[in-house]
């Protein structure tokens, strides 16, 4: 864990580099120090159909939502958030300074029971850490 997934209206699609957003995610993620990077997965849901605030089709949106596994404590969901939460709003500032925009993250616990998961990536980064790549 985690699992973050960006999604934003259609209409950003020409103004936001996504992949390039993903990135800044995962990384913004990873930084934190507190999740190992065989367990981070990010991915983007784009919305055809939104209505945003007054119902202008100008106005769009971007919400993260962060799910992980229960156990960290309030301080570091807090400090984890608001880290991720600033390097979300530092990528999006230039098209938030031009576009009506609502942007908002929010941190979910995954309830343990009846979640169920298999993951051999964990073993894999090891070893891809310890072998040495090429030029």
């Amino acid at each position: 864990m985690p699992h973050l997934t960006v999604e934003y209206s259609a209409n950003l699609e020409p103004m936001l580099d996504v992949m390039a957003f993903l990135r800044v995610v995962h990384t913004s993620a990873l930084a934190t120090g507190v999740f190992e990077v065989g367990g981070i997965r990010v991915r983007a849901e784009r919305r055809e159909q939104f209505v945003v605030a007054d119902g202008d089709p100008a106005n769009g949106f971007v919400a993260v939502h962060v799910r992980i596994g229960t156990g960290r404590d309030e301080a570091t969901r807090a400090a984890m958030a608001e880290a991720i939460f600033a390097d979300v709003t530092t990528f999006l500032d230039p098209l938030y300074r031009t576009s009506p925009l609502a942007i908002s993250l929010e941190v979910q616990q995954i309830d343990p029971v009846g979640s169920m998961k298999q993951n051999n990536l964990h073993a894999l980064m090891k070893a891809r850490a310890a072998t040495p790549r090429g030029p």
